[in-house]
């Protein structure tokens, strides 16, 4: 285990502004994936990830349980593990807003009572913690009444294991059924949604699940905010990226729509002398309902485009391109 002190502000990451509310949560307007702790960065790597980010003001990190079984060697919680390593190690829990997920675990899939009572004790061992401020449940399970599910997670809360409620890949129906479940009978209630959303992929977002999302007043964290990599514009024709996600990434090259919000987003960084990946994710900060998207550094390099993305003032021009480029 690392247990240098943290770093102090410098050249590094460009500072946070203020915080933004979650429920009854603070969180900072960019939430560091925890996906490749563990996965394409080490125990080393990732401490100097964490420490730069929270240096810089990020308090909101995400991450699950099954991060990162899909790596050779991996069986899942590893992500979980460093991060419960590094809080230890900087005794500073208590500032940070940490979110995980529950039934993407190949031991732990699926959405039963039992198994997420048992999947919550498993991450709060790996996180050193007693307990988790925000808690999604990874997949959809429909074969697990709605009902069965919150009244779970209202257990869990009741108990202080974990103080808000969130869903990621859900349908606008089950996640309609599942809020109204909530307000009839008292119980914890969703304050946030983590839906697959960037610039070349807008179609599972935004229309019926982002209306039940602003009715219901939740707070959004897009995942792949910059489309595996895509979106940082790095990947051009005949680019060799090492990358443990290069081949998803590229896929984007092939299409118009992926051409065109690149050369959108050419434009726009030229004009600001900003990273594509900075507007990227300032364009996505700027949706409806969104309240943190989520991005991922297996780098501290990598942190200042990402952190950048609240100081970038888009004009309304840019975000019409952005958006144009992007239909």
């Amino acid at each position: 285990m690392s247990t240098s002190s943290a770093p102090t502000p410098g050249n590094g990451p460009v500072p946070l502004p203020s915080s933004k509310p979650l429920g009854s949560l603070s969180v900072s307007p960019l939430s560091l994936g925890g996906n490749v702790f563990g996965w394409t960065a080490d125990e080393a790597t990732s401490f100097e990830v964490l420490d730069a980010f929270t240096a810089a003001g990020g308090n909101f990190i995400d991450t699950a349980d099954a991060y990162s079984f899909f790596a050779p060697g991996n069986k899942g919680g590893e992500s979980e593990t460093v991060i419960g390593d590094w809080l230890t190690a900087r005794g500073n829990r208590s500032d940070l807003v940490i979110a995980t997920k529950v039934g993407a675990l190949p031991e732990r899939k699926g959405l039963s009572a039992a198994n997420i009572k048992a999947a919550v004790d498993e991450s709060l061992a790996r996180l050193r913690t007693d307990y988790i401020d925000l808690y999604y449940t990874h997949y959809d399970d429909e074969s697990v009444e709605v009902s069965e599910i919150i009244s779970a997670l209202d257990d869990l809360v009741k108990a202080g294991k974990i103080r808000e409620i969130g869903a990621s890949n859900i349908s606008p129906e089950r996640l309609t059924e599942s809020l109204e479940f909530s307000s009839r009978e008292g119980l914890a209630q969703y304050v946030a949604i983590q839906p697959h959303y960037n610039l070349v992929s807008r179609d599972t977002y935004e229309g019926p699940l982002r209306d039940v999302a602003a009715k219901y007043g939740l707070g959004a964290m897009p995942y792949y905010g910059l489309a595996s990599g895509f979106l940082t514009g790095k990947y051009r024709p005949g680019a060799n990226v090492d990358s443990a996600r290069s081949g998803k990434a590229a896929e984007h090259l092939a299409t118009e729509r992926g051409r065109r919000v690149l050369a959108a987003l050419d434009e726009v960084a030229e004009r600001h002398d900003a990273e594509q990946a900075t507007v990227a994710l300032a364009w996505l900060a700027a949706q409806p309902t969104v309240t943190a998207p989520i991005a991922s550094a297996r780098t501290v390099a990598q942190l200042p485009a990402l952190m950048s993305l609240s100081t970038l003032p888009l004009t309304n021009e840019d975000l019409k391109l952005l958006t144009d480029a992007s239909a």
